[in-house]
C-alpha cells in the first residue's frame, strides 16, 4: 500500500471520537478522512470517503455497527474497505456477528496507541486481526453455544482433504508459518491454500474463513488442532 491509510471513525461519544482523531492526526502514515455518531452515518461516510478502514462500535444509534458492517461488506464498490470493530468487553455477544457480517477483527477500546496503530495497519494491509488471543476466545466462545449447521459438510465440500487441514489449523490460531511447520510446506503454500479456501467459500477474508470453520464443525470450541481436546 503507497501513500497514507485512509480512516473513518465511527462512534456514537463523541469524546471517544476525538481521542482517536488526536490520536491518528499525529500518526505519519495515518489520516482520518470522515468521522460517524451511528451507524447510517458511517455507511454514508464510507460511500462519500471511500477509506481503507473503518474504526465502527458496535452499539450505536438509528443502525448499530453490525448492520453497518453488513452493509458495507455486501457492497461490490466497497470491496477494499476494511472493518475493525470496536468494543469495551472482551466477551461482546456481537463481536461473532459482526465477524460473520464481515469485520476484519475487533479491538478493545483501551487498547494502547501503538497497538491501535499496528491493527489499522494490519487490517489496511488485507491481514485479518486474528493474531490477539482473546478474538479467538470470542470466537470459541460464541461458537460453542451453537451448533453447527447441518449443511456443514456439503458446504466444505469444495474443498481438497489438504485445504480442509490447513483452514482447520487456522481457525486453532495458527501462522502461515506455523502451519507450514506443522504440515511440512513452505508458509507461502499454506498461504495459497488459505487463499483458495477462501475463493472457493466465499469468504471475504481470514476472519471470515475462521468463523465458517465453526459454523461447519471442521472446528470445536475447545479443540486443539487435530481434534484433540
Amino acid at each position: 500500500m503507497t501513500g497514507r491509510i485512509r480512516v473513518v471513525l465511527a462512534d456514537d461519544q463523541t469524546v471517544v471520537r476525538a481521542g482517536f482523531r488526536a490520536l491518528l492526526d499525529l500518526t505519519d502514515d495515518l489520516v482520518v478522512v470522515g468521522e460517524a455518531p451511528d451507524g447510517e452515518r458511517a455507511v454514508e461516510a464510507v460511500r462519500t470517503t471511500r477509506p481503507d478502514v473503518v474504526l465502527m462500535d458496535i452499539r450505536m444509534p438509528r443502525m448499530d455497527g453490525l448492520d453497518a458492517t453488513r452493509r458495507i461488506a455486501a457492497e461490490p464498490a466497497l470491496d477494499g474497505v476494511r472493518v475493525l470493530v470496536l468494543t469495551t468487553f472482551e466477551a461482546d455477544e456481537y463481536v461473532f456477528e459482526a465477524l460473520r457480517a464481515g469485520a476484519a477483527g475487533f479491538l478493545l477500546k483501551d487498547i494502547e496507541p501503538e497497538g491501535l496503530r499496528e491493527a489499522i495497519r494490519t487490517v489496511a494491509a488485507g491481514r485479518s486481526l486474528l493474531a490477539p488471543a482473546v478474538t479467538r476466545r470470542v470466537i470459541e466462545e460464541f461458537a460453542r453455544l451453537r451448533t453447527p449447521v447441518a449443511e456443514g459438510a456439503a458446504r466444505l465440500a469444495p474443498l481438497t482433504g489438504r485445504e480442509r487441514e490447513v483452514m482447520a489449523l487456522a481457525a486453532a490460531g495458527l501462522s502461515n508459518e506455523e502451519i507450514g511447520a506443522r504440515l511440512l510446506m513452505s508458509p507461502l503454500t499454506a498461504k495459497t491454500h488459505i487463499s483458495r479456501a477462501m475463493t472457493k467459500l466465499g469468504a471475504r477474508d481470514r476472519a471470515q474463513l475462521v468463523v465458517i470453520a465453526y459454523e461447519t464443525g471442521l472446528v470445536r470450541a475447545g479443540e486443539r488442532p487435530g481434534g484433540a481436546p
